[in-house]
């Protein structure tokens, strides 16, 4: 309700804790923030991990798309990043951690996976991280943007499926390998 910017003591009064359990846990109001967004993180995160080495990258893709647009355009992490743009101006700090923790730490995530597949010959490219971004881009920018300004950034649950699998295929295409891959 009152952003980054809310009081410690705001924050106990509505967890129904004392400050100094949140003290004892998180050590900072900073450090409470970073778990909140490592926890996100990792939930957005979940198609990408244990993935079985002959699954389709196409599947992987498109399961990763649709948990982005979930979280970030839908669910909570969105209203994190409003308020951590609003704040930037005077927390810049803390929106550098906010992007290093979100974003940046799922984008590399992401470029992990292409790394693998790459080493399997499922795909190829120069640099993961790069097309890891390209990947993410395709998936959430304009949705986000839209829904960060309280548009409906994707509309039905059809037409959220369909954004993932489409992305997921015509990133698969544009990085598939010039040659066969040898299993």
């Amino acid at each position: 309700a009152q952003g980054l910017m809310a009081s410690i003591d705001e924050v106990a009064r509505r967890a129904r804790v004392s400050k100094q359990t949140i003290y004892n846990r998180y050590g900072s109001k900073t450090e409470l923030i970073r778990a909140m967004i490592v926890r996100r993180v990792r939930a957005s995160l979940s198609p990408l991990q244990n993935v079985a080495p002959e699954a389709p990258v196409q599947d992987t893709l498109t399961a990763w798309a649709r948990t982005m647009l979930q979280l970030v355009v839908y669910g909570h992490p969105l209203k994190i990043l409003r308020v951590t743009i609003q704040a930037a101006g005077q927390m810049p700090d803390l929106a550098q951690m906010v992007f290093e923790y979100g974003p940046m730490a799922s984008r590399r995530a992401l470029a992990d996976y292409l790394e693998s597949q790459v080493a399997l010959g499922r795909l190829e490219m120069d640099d993961a991280m790069e097309a890891a971004e390209f990947y993410a881009g395709m998936v959430v920018t304009s949705r986000q943007i839209a829904a960060l300004m309280g548009l409906d950034p994707v509309g039905t649950e059809e037409m959220l499926q369909r954004v993932s699998e489409e992305s997921a295929r015509r990133f698969v295409r544009a990085y598939a390998p010039t040659k066969p891959a040898s299993h």
